[in-house]
């Protein structure tokens, strides 16, 4: 008996871990979906599916009772990131929408999305990848922490429903943005997992005990040899946080 099967019965999809499908295209998506299976629940459509398939890969999400995360970071002038917002409101393909956490372009995705949509926007703080070294490098003379909060700041001052941040910053997330504020943290590795490219990762548990609201969580499940099993392993972490 696998691995699954016998977490199965006591284990069930967590709403609150996201599993991205970094893949190259919508079929590769579409298998890892399928053996996934009732493990996961919420996927995120990232930049490599958004320049294939990526929209009808996410419509075809949402008809299966999915929930979307649209990690397309948008980042251009206001008029353009509202329309683009607009659009991808009206589509309904979606639940959360990531843009770049600059005010003119939080403030303008807010306006796009309006008032009648139920897609969450999501401002990205600092990319988990990055550490004071890499900011300093990019001209920022502060760290990631005082970058992360101002942007949260603005963010909030811009009506976004929820930011993007490390596990690191997500306790300052949360006390900045209250109890409904959406707090996604990216760079979620388990204890038994590589981290690889995540610079300022935590353990899918000590991110939510810090305030995070959803994870994501991917190379550790989606290259996993039985990734469902994987998936239903970090569910149950999650679990123990209630």
């Amino acid at each position: 008996m696998s691995e699954a099967a016998l977490l199965q019965p006591a284990v069930k999809a967590d709403k609150r871990l996201i599993v991205p499908l970094d893949v190259p295209t919508a079929n590769e998506a579409r298998a890892l979906v399928a053996g996934l299976g009732d493990a996961v629940s919420f996927y995120k459509v990232g930049l490599e599916l958004f320049a294939t398939d990526g929209m009808a890969l996410a419509r075809e999400l949402k008809s299966q009772g999915k929930q979307v995360f649209l990690d397309w970071k948008l980042h251009d002038i206001g008029t353009t990131v509202q329309r683009a917002a607009a659009a991808l409101a009206q589509a309904d393909c979606g639940d959360f929408l990531t843009v770049h956490g600059e005010p003119q372009v939080m403030a303008s995705a807010v306006r796009g999305r309006g008032t009648g949509s139920q897609l969450k926007i999501l401002a990205v703080t600092v990319l988990t990848s990055l550490d004071d070294a890499d900011l300093h490098e990019m001209g920022y003379p502060e760290s990631v922490r005082a970058l992360v909060e101002r942007r949260i700041h603005q963010a909030i001052a811009a009506g976004c429903d929820g930011v993007i941040s490390s596990p690191r910053e997500a306790e300052l997330a949360r006390a900045l943005g209250g109890k409904d504020f959406l707090v996604v943290t990216p760079g979620v590795r388990p204890d038994w997992s590589a981290k690889n490219d995540q610079a300022r990762a935590a353990t899918p548990l000590d991110a939510l005990k810090a305030g995070a609201s959803h994870v994501v969580c991917g190379r550790p499940i989606t290259a996993a040899n039985d990734p469902q099993a994987a998936a239903l392993r970090v569910a149950a972490e999650l679990a123990q946080a209630g």
